[in-house]
Formats: C-alpha cells, sequence, structure tokens
C-alpha cells in the first residue's frame, strides 16, 4: 500500500494527498505529530530510530513520531503507530503545533505541521525492530545537556521541539 501524507496550508487546512517519499523530497508542507510520553518520574519516553529509516536512521528522538493517514485525526493516528511502533497505548492529549522546515540526510527535507501530542504511563514498550532500534526514559535536565553535548545523535525536529515541550510542561506545573 502506497503511504499518503495530508498536504496542508500554514493554517493546518487539508489541501490534498501525496505520496511520502515524494512529499520529502520535494519538502512540502504536510501534517505530522509527534508524541512524547512521560512517567511517573517525570522521564520522558526516548526512541532510537531504526537504522534502516529512510532517513535520521539511528538517531534519538520522542517516544513515537508520524503522519496521519487521510480521515484519520491527529489522536487517533497516534494511538495507531504509538502501538505499531512501541507496542502499548495510553491516553493521548494534544498540547500544541508548530511548522519547521529541515534538509535532512539522503536529501530528503522535512516541511511538517507538526502536532504535538503528550502521553502518560508506567507501561514497558514492546519495540517492533522494524522502527526502533532502542529506548529509554530520560530526566529532562540530563536530555538538555546531552542534546547540547552530542546533537548529532538527535533528530532535527526533536530539538527544534523540545523547548517548546518544556515550556509547556513548565506553564502546567505553575
Amino acid at each position: 500500500m502506497k503511504e499518503e501524507v495530508i498536504l496542508v496550508d500554514e493554517q493546518d487546512k487539508e489541501l490534498g494527498l501525496m505520496e511520502k517519499m515524494e512529499a520529502h523530497e520535494k519538502g512540502v508542507l504536510h501534517r505530522a505529530f509527534s508524541i512524547f510520553v512521560f512517567n511517573s518520574k517525570n522521564e520522558v519516553m526516548l526512541h532510537q530510530r531504526a537504522w534502516s529509516k529512510y532517513h535520521s536512521g539511528g538517531l534519538w528522538t520522542n517516544t513515537c513520531c508520524s503522519h496521519p493517514r487521510a480521515g484519520e485525526t491527529v489522536v487517533e493516528a497516534a494511538h495507531r503507530r504509538l502501538q505499531e511502533e512501541m507496542g502499548f497505548d495510553c491516553d493521548l492529549e494534544e498540547q500544541f503545533s508548530f511548522i519547521y522546515k529541515k534538509d535532512l540526510d539522503n536529501e530528503l527535507t522535512e516541511h511538517e505541521l507538526d502536532h504535538v501530542v503528550f502521553g502518560f504511563t508506567d507501561h514497558q514498550p514492546e519495540i517492533n525492530p522494524e522502527e526502533v532500534a532502542d529506548w529509554k526514559y530520560m530526566q529532562l535536565e540530563d536530555l538538555k545537556q546531552d542534546i547540547v553535548a552530542n546533537p548529532n545523535q538527535y533528530t532535527e525536529w526533536f530539538k527544534i521541539c523540545l523547548p517548546e515541550v518544556l515550556a509547556h510542561l513548565e506553564k502546567a506545573k505553575s
């Protein structure tokens, strides 16, 4: 089955569909989501992308990320992909969205309107090795320091998104 992404404008209005690789080759704005799952210790679950992924293979990133399918809401897609990639599901809630454009390896460009979704659980994942090479929980302070020390070990969208995630967490505390 050909995998398609939903093309959108800057207000997230749907414009049509495009094959996923073509959208990444052309750098066309499309809808995506990034899931951040936290445990009861307030650690975030990270995953290392499988080395065979079409871009950013072997890099660490947020718990799960992907693209909704036509007719699927962001939260429905997030539940589906969390189960497919990480082998568990939990309550999920969309927090915010942002647009970014970044050149990647393999002459691909990510240009996404990325919906950020938070979840909370202490479940251990059962990773899909076709999608995920490894996983870990990490304290947010340790994560911030490691990104500064080792930026090439993390995906581009994760480095762009994390400061906004931290700001939302701070705002929720107050």
